[in-house]
């Protein structure tokens, strides 16, 4: 019994030590995201390689992520083809609703989801509590940002991109 017992405790703390570091930190490489663009076609983060990514998390039942969307489409339009991409990754459950965002806000960077709403993988993946959420991802693949919005977020791009 006392074997069982320290083999349990071993196991829940590993598995705790593993949660720990498994954080998504700023610095670490970004988890891949493998999911279907709206079209239906598969697309990966990994295709991005080379350019500065805002991944940007949202869903058509959130009101600050629609209130947000104009803004994301004015900072593309800005710096679009200076090596940065955005990759708009929904949490919604219903394709139509999505697509309808997609068209009213005549989005045109990747969009991509699963449609399953707060159980996607990718949702605990990256650690999302709350939207809007976004993260930056660097050439390499690497966390440098998360969650900046407005202002903050055009400067950051800004910043990185030397524009200024």
């Amino acid at each position: 019994m006392k074997t069982i017992l320290t083999l349990f405790s071993v196991l829940i703390l590993t598995g705790y030590a593993a949660a720990q570091q498994a954080k998504m930190e700023i610095g670490q490489q970004a988890p891949e995201i493998t999911l279907s663009k709206n079209d239906g076609t598969p697309f990966s983060l990994t295709s991005l390689k080379g350019k500065l990514v805002l991944i940007d998390f949202w869903a058509t039942w959130c009101s600050p992520c629609m209130e947000e969307q104009p803004e994301l489409k004015a900072l593309y339009q800005k710096v679009r083809g200076k090596e940065f991409e955005i990759l708009g990754v929904s949490l919604d459950r219903n394709k139509e609703s999505w697509q309808k965002a997609i068209d009213r806000f005549e989005i045109s960077w990747p969009q991509v989801s699963d449609l399953k709403f707060w159980k996607s993988p990718v949702a605990k993946v990256y650690e999302i509590e709350e939207l809007p959420f976004n993260v930056i991802i660097d050439a390499e693949g690497k966390i440098i940002a998360k969650n900046l919005h407005g202002k903050e977020l055009e400067d950051f791009i800004s910043q990185h991109l030397k524009l200024n």
